[in-house]
């Protein structure tokens, strides 16, 4: 960690950062002793704390190597490190406490304990020390400020600082997309990459969503199984992606406007691991959506078959919602192209009524398919008598005819 070195003072302060080993394999690098180097790189693995002994020549495995630097550290993470003053001097050294703070771009964070906060009398050698944990939540520069008080020989109250600058980086990429559907439901796809310098395990991504929408996780399939096996494990830019289904709950599905202007979905919870276990833990901010745009009418369809028979007449319902302000007086018209596949059979010009803000009404439609292969449903107006305005739906749905 990186410090600003400070006078001689009568106590020394040393700050550690405390993390998990890492796992090595010992490089092998031999030669026969005709060759020029001689017996020089052997005599080298013999000496080597990781060869065994008479074997010096084979990789016996993976061996556990102490941090050699500060490391990186990532947002989610938790950051611990040790913090001890110790007395250098031959006399004993009155009323010593320590104090840490973590300093971040927007706010400054109280870390040590309170009981390190009460002065001690630190005899000849001994030493006042203190862990320190903490749940790194924001990125970029953090500095760790260290400040020691004593009482000076002269019984005046001294202090000193040490100051640990590090950087807090992002573990994980998150990319979302959503899919309004026509039956109201949500569709979110998440796609999360590692992004640090290691693998990582994805122990738990789950979707916490608002008060307007119920949530159902689609990467199961079947007995609590996930898609991806017992364990999700990214090595270092790969990605896995996550859906989950949204269904609005039913005082929302109700009432267009409220439907329309439930933008929040949740949050993205995600848990991981790295190297030898460390846990952390990553929370998106509200994610939201972009509302679809229903205008005056919204003419969706429900019990429509996905398989007809041709020369085959079928049938099915549609649902019509008024998500105006004001009353609709309309009227149905079914016109079958030329070009059409589909034959409407009924009566056209069929007046509906008129139709409150946010009421709907269901209407029964039967067509005749006439050619086979895959057709769009085209043909159905609704015509607002009040504005004389007529709104088509030429691309309703689509049906598959053999």
């Amino acid at each position: 960690m990186e410090s600003k070195e400070v006078s001689e003072q009568l106590v020394a302060l040393k700050v550690m950062r405390l993390t998990k080993p890492a796992l090595i394999c010992p490089k092998i690098v031999t030669c026969d002793s005709k060759d020029l180097p001689g017996n020089i790189l052997n005599n080298f693995l013999k000496d080597d704390a990781t060869s065994v002994t008479q074997m010096e020549t084979l990789a016996a495995g993976q061996f556990l190597l102490l941090p050699q630097s500060f490391g990186n550290i990532y947002l989610g993470e938790t950051f611990s490190c040790y913090v001890c003053v110790h007395n250098e001097t031959n006399q004993p050294v009155a009323s010593v406490s320590i104090k840490a703070d973590l300093q971040t771009n927007s706010q400054r964070i109280p870390l040590s304990t309170q009981q390190n906060q009460i002065p001690v009398l630190l005899g000849v050698d001994e030493t006042l020390s203190d862990v320190i944990h903490h749940e790194v939540k924001d990125l970029g520069t953090h500095i760790l400020v260290c400040e020691v008080t004593y009482m000076s020989t002269y019984s005046t109250l001294v202090s000193f600082r040490k100051f640990f600058k590090f950087e807090v980086m992002k573990p994980l990429d998150v990319k979302t997309k959503f899919y309004n559907a026509e039956s109201d439901d949500v569709y979110l796809e998440a796609q999360v990459q590692n992004t640090t310098s290691g693998p990582i395990t994805l122990e738990q991504v789950a979707l916490e969503s608002s008060q307007q929408f119920t949530v159902k996780s689609l990467n199961d399939c079947g007995d609590d199984e996930s898609v991806f096996g017992d364990i999700t494990l990214l090595q270092p830019q790969e990605s896995c992606q996550y859906l989950y289904c949204l269904t609005p709950k039913e005082n929302i599905s109700k009432e267009i406007k409220l439907l329309a202007a439930a933008k929040n979905i949740g949050k993205l919870d995600i848990v991981w691991r790295s190297n030898l276990g460390e846990k952390g833990r990553l929370q998106t901010s509200q994610l939201q959506r972009m509302t679809p745009d229903y205008g005056d009418i919204r003419l969706t369809y429900e019990k429509l078959p996905n398989r007809v028979e041709i020369d085959k007449a079928f049938d099915f319902k549609c649902k019509i919602v008024n998500a105006s302000d004001r009353t609709l007086d309309l009227i149905l018209k079914l016109r079958s192209h030329e070009e059409s596949s589909l034959l409407w059979c009924g009566i056209s010009n069929r007046k509906l009524g008129p139709l409150e803000p946010g009421a709907s009404v269901f209407i029964n439609l039967t067509a005749l398919p006439i050619n086979t292969g895959l057709h769009h449903i085209t043909g159905i107006s609704l015509v607002d008598l009040f504005l004389k305005r007529t709104y088509d739906y030429d691309d309703l749905a689509s049906v598959f005819v053999n």
